[in-house]
């Protein structure tokens, strides 16, 4: 697997491992960009079909809505004995998504969210079991603190994120996060 992605970076000009990787999903498009950073500069590397994912634009707000979240957040988490083959999870609910529950006296805003093999989902993003075991593997590479999540509903480098009138409205706050986390993630 590391000569398999030593070449895929070598080919987007980044020696592997890269200091940084940044994973940013698009679910409007059921796609999961890989991104590294080496001397200061990001790069593109691949991109990968999300193979299920559930729910619908807009971000997540309670546990078993099967909403796949929305915002920028960090890996906390590798495990390798998943029983979705790997899995990466993610700090789903982020202080910015605690922050809004407890305003709106929402207890559960869910939990467990992860980046996953398989293909199937209950508010993950289940990649399939080879563009997980790439995904892992680098992720594992570079460190769980040297990697980037954006969960973005629309790609934000084809226009502004637009909030639907019927999502709460702090959405349009966290829109404004997304397009802040994902400039660098521009092509």
């Amino acid at each position: 697997m590391v000569p398999r992605l030593t070449r895929l970076f070598a080919a987007s000009g980044v020696t592997y491992p890269p200091d940084k990787l940044g994973l940013f999903a698009i679910k409007e498009d059921a796609a999961l960009e890989l991104w590294a950073k080496q001397d200061g500069n990001w790069a593109y590397i691949k991109r990968y079909p999300v193979k299920k994912q559930s729910g619908e634009l807009g971000p997540k707000l309670r546990e078993g809505d099967k909403q796949v979240p929305e915002g920028v957040y960090r890996v906390v988490g590798l495990n390798p004995n998943s029983r979705f083959h790997l899995s990466m999870k993610l700090n789903y609910p982020n202080r910015f998504d605690l922050q809004h529950a407890q305003n709106e006296k929402r207890h559960k805003p869910g939990s467990n969210i992860f980046i996953h093999g398989r293909a199937s989902s209950v508010g993950c993003l289940a990649m399939g079991d080879v563009a997980i075991e790439e995904l892992f593997i680098a992720v594992e590479s570079v460190g769980i603190e040297n990697v980037d999540v954006v969960i973005s509903p629309t790609d934000p480098r084809k226009g502004p994120l637009i909030a639907a009138s019927d999502l709460p409205y702090w959405t349009t706050n966290l829109y404004r996060n997304i397009e802040e986390a994902a400039e660098k993630f521009g092509r």
